[in-house]
């Protein structure tokens, strides 16, 4: 029996991409904007080799570090959440997500209208917290539905829970779902008064299909569990998902990791902490970012006493999003991996976020061909 726990530090980049101009990004740099902060203080990450991995320039390198360490750039045609997170799983996308910087088509509109039986406002781009501030009223006259998108491909949908109970806005979501053809569709629950909105943690995400399997089909054809945690199910639509724990910030996605350490199961544990993206990459908090980042550093001596020696333990990302950048948007960036429970070495830069999927499946044994030659005869000969 073999566990392998696999944290996605969400948008935790470390440095452009070489192809980084390509996306309107060059100079992006998520790690290096949060060590300029007086909260910034990662010592068992140092001790993982965060600081070792080329292209680091920041902190101070681990003269012997405890796991094997590197950096990977994105094969896929795009720097979203779902290409991200499905390429860490072995599937690249070739084409980018679809976005609409301009608002939706009338049509989709029109029709979302009609299925809901609700009005639509707003139909823009922007911040979410910005376009709640400025449309919060309206939707509480109306009930309108306030659905808004991003540099992202996502449609999301906005309602207050006094006017759109919770589960009514989740079937206006899937309603979406299967008018549209972006990576996501969100929803996007407030409550509070005018000039005091807060969005609710009880969002949810609903992702397109995968083409093809991932790594989390191979891994259940095999006869063992995938526990995903957070948004991870959502992100696959849970297809490859035998257990799915919600969570719906950082604190709650890490004390549900560390209850599912102390469990006996053969498999994956993939689990998504999205504080660093939602809350301080977009909004451009660099403070909250570094703190967020030393919130899971100190989760770290609490979690690796409980692995065991069939446990592999590996921490990445799925895109970056400098809250230093201008603008708000996530950034193509190297993502590093730490692998604790392998032989201690540098992995050097490669390509490919599926070299992540690789060596989980080397190492579960499961059977598995992502296109990439994974790490595993390196790191357990």
């Amino acid at each position: 029996m073999k566990r392998v726990f696999l944290f996605v530090l969400d948008s935790f980049g470390i440095g452009a991409a070489p192809d980084a101009a390509e996306f309107g990004d060059s100079g992006a740099n998520t790690l290096a904007s949060i060590s300029k902060s007086a909260l910034f203080c990662l010592p068992n990450l140092q001790k993982l080799g965060l600081f070792n991995i080329d292209g680091v320039s920041v902190g101070s390198p681990a003269p012997r570090p405890t796991a094997a360490y590197g950096r990977l750039s994105e094969r896929s045609a795009g720097k979203d959440t779902t290409s991200g997170h499905w390429e860490l799983a072995g599937l690249v996308s070739k084409s980018p997500m679809p976005t609409y910087p301009d608002g939706f088509p009338a049509p989709l509109i029109k029709e979302l209208e009609q299925k809901t039986g609700r009005k639509i406002i707003c139909n823009k781009s922007g911040s979410g917290t910005k376009i709640i501030e400025k449309y919060g009223k309206e939707h509480l006259e109306t009930g309108a539905l306030i659905v808004y998108t991003s540099a992202d491909s996502v449609l999301q949908i906005a309602a207050h829970t006094d006017i759109v109970p919770l589960e009514k806005l989740y079937d206006y979501c899937k309603i979406a779902r299967g008018l549209t053809d972006v990576g996501r569709v969100i929803a996007r629950p407030f409550n509070g008064v005018i000039g005091g909105f807060v969005r609710t943690p009880d969002r949810r995400d609903f992702s397109v299909l995968p083409p093809a399997d991932t790594l989390l089909d191979s891994i259940c054809k095999s006869g063992r569990k995938v526990i995903s945690v957070g948004k991870i199910s959502d992100i696959f639509a849970g297809r490859g998902v035998t257990r799915a724990v919600p969570s719906h910030t950082n604190a709650e996605g890490m004390k549900a990791a560390a209850e599912l350490a102390k469990e006996s199961f053969d498999g994956l544990c993939f689990i998504n902490l999205v504080d660093f993206d939602m809350l301080y990459g977009h909004r451009r908090d660099v403070d909250g970012y570094a703190r967020a980042a030393a919130e899971f550093d100190a989760f770290l001596p609490s979690f690796i006493p409980h692995m065991g020696q069939n446990d592999l333990l590996i921490i990445t990302a799925d895109h970056g999003c400098d809250p230093a950048f201008r603008g708000s948007d996530h950034t193509r960036e190297y993502i590093p991996v730490l692998i604790y429970g392998a032989n201690p070495r540098s992995l050097g830069t490669r390509a490919g976020f599926g070299n992540v999927g690789k060596t989980a499946a080397d190492f579960l044994g499961v059977s598995f061909d992502c296109g990439e030659k994974g790490y595993i005869k390196e790191l357990f000969i």
